[in-house]
């Protein structure tokens, strides 16, 4: 945690204030991997939520959390995402996480379907203890949208501490690239915006990977 010692009277300036998050708005500049996806029978969205998951993971800036009044930092994340069921209505799907691309595929998948099917509100969230919460992001898809601004939900207005990310419509960009809206919601405390441009061309760098290699 040194290097979160190095930024505490940062955390401290920003914690204090009644809203301590930062919210930014941008086009995610990403190489089209949809056709690699089609070669290799993946989902787009579920290959791109394994790459940002890998990515947070990889920017120690984005693992902190607060719990009990002390800044932590956790070392796995638990996936979930919003999904609309039958009735248009939001639901939360949720499963364990694998760094096996393919494996995080086929669990997503599961898990999209499951909360897909249901018409109550996924309620597997009340069985966490408020430690494994800690181990969440939250991701939505709007993929209908090409928006500029987003607000996300915060249970606590002061304390935002879990990271919300949400991206929107993909459109085809110059050379082969892929562009799309894309929101990162984070505790100011914990995240830059330098940090918010190191997981973008982290996310690019996975999906780089995925392609280079086989999943």
């Amino acid at each position: 945690m040194q290097n979160f010692e190095n930024r505490r009277d940062r955390f401290d300036l920003f914690d204090r204030m009644d809203s301590p998050a930062v919210n930014l708005c941008f086009t995610l500049d990403l190489p089209d991997y949809r056709p690699w996806c089609r070669q290799h029978g993946l989902p787009p969205f579920h290959v791109l939520l394994c790459a940002v998951l890998r990515s947070i993971l990889k920017i120690e800036n984005f693992r902190y959390r607060v719990f009990d009044g002390e800044v932590i930092e956790i070392d796995r994340l638990m996936p979930s995402f919003t999904v609309v069921n039958r009735h248009n209505d939001l639901n939360f799907a949720l499963f364990d996480w694998t760094d096996d691309l393919r494996e995080f595929v086929r669990r997503g998948v599961a898990a999209r379907e499951q909360a897909c099917a249901m018409t109550e509100l996924n309620n597997a969230y009340a069985a966490l203890s408020p430690r494994q919460c800690k181990d969440q992001v939250f991701i939505t898809c709007i993929p209908w949208l090409d928006f500029t601004s987003i607000q996300h939900p915060t249970a606590t207005l002061g304390a935002p501490d879990i990271p919300s990310l949400a991206w929107g419509r993909f459109k085809d960009g110059p050379d082969g690239r892929l562009l799309l809206p894309f929101s990162v919601q984070a505790h100011h405390g914990f995240v830059d915006g330098f940090h918010i441009h190191q997981l973008a061309q982290q996310v690019a760098a996975e999906l780089a990977g995925f392609m280079a290699g086989q999943p």
